[in-house]
């Protein structure tokens, strides 16, 4: 929403919720990369996978709000390949086996 850059992730300050910089860094891409950083206020709720992951995803977040708000703002961030959605998911599990690629331990006796 329109603002003065505020970043808040589930209710906390950015710096509370993540202490890696480069996280932070990394969910900034697109408001630096459009000079939209004093411009908008972010609020984002985010749950499941690790830091950077949620980052990545606040990250892809951003710059579809971003292209919502302002079409002419797509072109820089698909060429920086901000709107493009990472698209691995965990391999599910296969029945007999251990896991995704796991099995058990043969025996031959």
């Amino acid at each position: 929403m329109p603002g003065s850059g505020k970043i808040t992730v589930n209710d906390r300050e950015l710096d509370d919720y993540f202490k890696v910089e480069s996280a932070k860094q990394l969910l900034k891409q697109p408001l630096a990369l459009t000079s939209t950083l004093e411009s908008f206020d972010v609020r984002v709720y985010v749950k499941g996978g690790g830091y950077f992951g949620q980052a990545g995803a606040i990250r892809h977040g951003i710059s579809r709000a971003l292209v919502q708000a302002n079409p002419d703002l797509r072109t820089p961030l698909k060429k920086a390949g901000f709107i493009r959605r990472d698209p691995r998911v965990k391999e599910r599990k296969k029945y007999g086996q251990k896991g995704a690629r796991a099995r058990f331990q043969f025996s031959k006796r």
